[in-house]
């Protein structure tokens, strides 16, 4: 029987990967006693600890306030249901803004060995700066916010219960109030979001915030296989079934000026759609099928007439309206087909992966295999 060993913790802050496991002594072949790297339990044997990634791109007002408010939960905390939990890093990725964020960035990783930077080469984007984040971040769960400091990180504890209570590898902030943007931005985000849950059949696409929380192994994995043209909210429906949404209150923005315009806005929509597959088209491989049903309705309806009306000849326009129907159906469907094959093909360049494994089944509250009352069945 594997007997545990005790190492004497280092001094300063353990890293979350050192954190995930301890050594067990065992024995060999030869006879020897060796030293063995098991998982420990978070929640159990050791806190959870949190990876917090935050893309950076105007935050030079903002991140040092973010950066001391995350810093109080670096020590041992508990969630509102009492899980313990440690926020273990902070990862800063600066996406190359324009302002001196970077001065700021470099002062706080000075100053505090929790930081942890990433620097791009250049101005890549939100979410492949914070997929680039997610791709060193070592803890057993993954929290993403934004730089503005409109996301609370008091609500990480909440985050973390849901998780938990609900058996959830992805939880996502559901905002109570209205955003701190313009009306008509709100608007055209809420259209957007509509459009795609509808038109394109992506109802997950209503959820989609930037303040969530991602199970570490998923979250790193997911990084490793993402490529250019990956939205991340979409990879994310790819290799995750159970999602979970937190309420929250959004603070005011700490800078007047948003990081975004309706121009940026509109590429972010549109890499949506692109990045969803083939599910907009398959709209058009159904309006063909449908147009080739009504030319052939049209078709039927006149060969019936002249088999049963004596000296009835159909005028030039219902053949032209059969042909056009049955002509632009047969088209239409067609390039519905054809998107079939390049959609395949596109999630192969974005990245798609074909499974994701993960050390241990979702974790539960205590970290037993015992569900607690509340939380979701597992599904198979």
């Amino acid at each position: 029987m594997p007997i545990p060993t005790a190492h004497p913790a280092p001094s300063g802050h353990p890293s979350p990967a050192a954190a995930r496991t301890v050594e067990r002594a065992v024995a060999t072949p030869a006879g020897r006693i060796e030293a063995e790297p098991r998982p420990t339990r978070a929640g159990v044997e050791r806190p959870h600890t949190i990876s917090v990634v935050v893309p950076v791109y105007r935050g030079e007002r903002t991140i040092a306030a973010l950066v001391a408010e995350l810093r109080r939960f670096t020590a041992l905390s508990r969630t509102p249901g009492g899980v313990p939990y440690v926020i273990a890093e902070i990862v800063l990725v600066h996406d190359d803004g324009p302002d001196r964020s970077d001065v700021v960035i470099q002062r706080l990783q000075r100053a505090h060995p929790e930081v942890r930077v990433i620097w791009l080469s250049r101005n890549f984007g939100q979410d492949a700066a914070t997929i680039a984040g997610m791709s060193v971040a070592a803890g057993d769960w993954i929290v993403t916010m934004d730089e503005d400091g409109q996301h609370d990180p008091a609500g990480i504890g909440a985050f973390l219960d849901t998780a938990l209570s609900e058996r959830a590898d992805l939880v996502y902030s559901k905002p109570v109030n209205t955003r701190p943007h313009g009306l008509l931005r709100n608007v055209t985000s809420r259209g957007a979001k509509l459009v795609l849950a509808t038109l394109f059949a992506f109802p997950a696409s209503t959820r989609f915030e930037s303040y969530r929380l991602i199970r570490g192994d998923i979250g790193r994995q997911l990084a490793e296989v993402a490529s250019n043209g990956a939205y991340l909210d979409v990879a994310l429906t790819w290799v995750v079934g159970r999602v979970a949404q937190q309420p929250v209150t959004l603070r005011a923005e700490g800078r007047q000026e948003s990081g975004y315009n309706y121009r940026r806005l509109f590429s972010l929509f549109w890499k949506m759609v692109l990045c969803s597959g083939t599910r907009g088209l398959r709209v058009v491989s159904m309006l063909g099928v449908t147009l080739a049903l009504a030319g052939l309705v049209i078709a039927a309806c006149v060969v019936y007439k002249v088999l049963t009306t004596e000296h009835w000849a159909p005028e030039g326009w219902a053949s032209m309206i059969v042909v056009l129907l049955l002509c632009s159906g047969a088209i239409l469907f067609s390039l519905g087909m054809i998107a079939e094959y390049l959609g395949v093909a596109l999630h192969i360049l974005v990245g798609k992966p074909l499974f994701l494994t993960v050390r241990t089944p979702t974790p539960r509250h205590g970290g037993t295999g015992e569900p607690n009352a509340g939380s979701a069945a597992g599904e198979h």
